[in-house]
């Protein structure tokens, strides 16, 4: 059934003993994964663009598993795809393909948020296109990331690539999004964009915003939101999953009680969120 599904606050953990997984300090760039193949989906220049897979064992070509694109936060200037590396084997463990992707971000290549939309776009387009050398199954494809990256998961799913209007688009069968970045222009009564964010999108807030583009066929959506999140507030995420469920789509939120921005790889809500992600998946017959 479509709509808005599960709004509601996780709480303290009772009587759980939940693993430390506390991540300390920023994420090496360029990452270090020696258990994935790594591949390069775009060059630009003489910047090479790769994505790093961790496939399941005993993968084989022939398979057609489900597979997710993470792609990490860093407010479009900074970040590293290890962000997700946690949540790409715990994919890989339960059977899936776990990917995880770089892009172009202000810091390192002197680029805007549109160029990251961009690459966000190849780098499906590329998953897709290989598909069966991979063994993926390419109707069975997420897209996943947080904040900024949760943008660009999402940007994918209703926003056109700026560079590529010549090229068919490849959507996502799913969205797995954390304190994602979805309304980017203003919507009255949720959110006013801050003159930072205009200065930094150029004025084309609008243009880059997911909210503003939402659609009939949307795909199924989770999103996992910090309700003390003070970058990207909580009220722009339920707006988002009522505008998905309005247009008849399948949202799911899950929102944290006091986790703030950048929440889910921090004990304990790592194991919280890791959980709603794999319910979702199984919810739609992927795990």
């Amino acid at each position: 059934m479509n709509g808005l599904r599960g709004l509601w606050v996780a709480g303290p953990l009772l009587g759980l003993c939940v693993a430390v997984w506390a991540q300390e300090g920023t994420p090496r760039y360029p990452p270090t994964l020696p258990d994935a193949s790594v591949h390069v989906y775009k060059t630009v220049g003489e910047t090479a663009l790769r994505l790093w897979v961790f496939e399941p064992h005993g993968h084989e070509a022939s398979d057609r598993r489900p597979a997710a694109v993470f792609f990490f936060g860093g407010g479009w200037r900074t970040g590293s795809p290890a962000q997700f590396e946690r949540q790409a084997k715990a994919l890989r463990d339960r059977g899936m393909v776990g990917i995880v992707a770089d892009y172009r971000v202000s810091s390192r290549h002197g680029t805007r948020p549109w160029h990251a939309v961009a690459d966000a776009h190849d780098a499906l387009r590329w998953v897709a296109s290989h598909a069966t050398e991979l063994g993926i199954d390419p109707e069975r494809m997420a897209a996943a990331g947080g904040s900024a990256g949760g943008h660009l998961a999402a940007a994918t799913a209703s926003l056109a690539d700026p560079e590529g209007q010549d090229r068919a688009p490849v959507r996502p069968n799913a969205l797995v999004l954390f304190n994602p970045a979805v309304v980017m222009a203003d919507v009255e009564g949720v959110f006013d964009a801050p003159e930072q964010l205009v200065e930094r999108f150029e004025r084309r807030l609008e243009a880059m915003s997911p909210y503003h583009h939402l659609a009939a066929g949307h795909p199924p959506t989770l999103v996992l939101h910090g309700i003390a999140d003070a970058l990207v507030p909580a009220d722009t995420a339920v707006a988002y999953c009522d505008r998905i469920a309005s247009l008849g789509g399948d949202c799911e939120i899950v929102l944290y009680g006091g986790a703030p921005h950048g929440f889910f790889n921090r004990a304990p809500h790592f194991e919280r969120t890791l959980l709603q992600m794999t319910r979702f998946l199984e919810r739609l017959g992927w795990l």
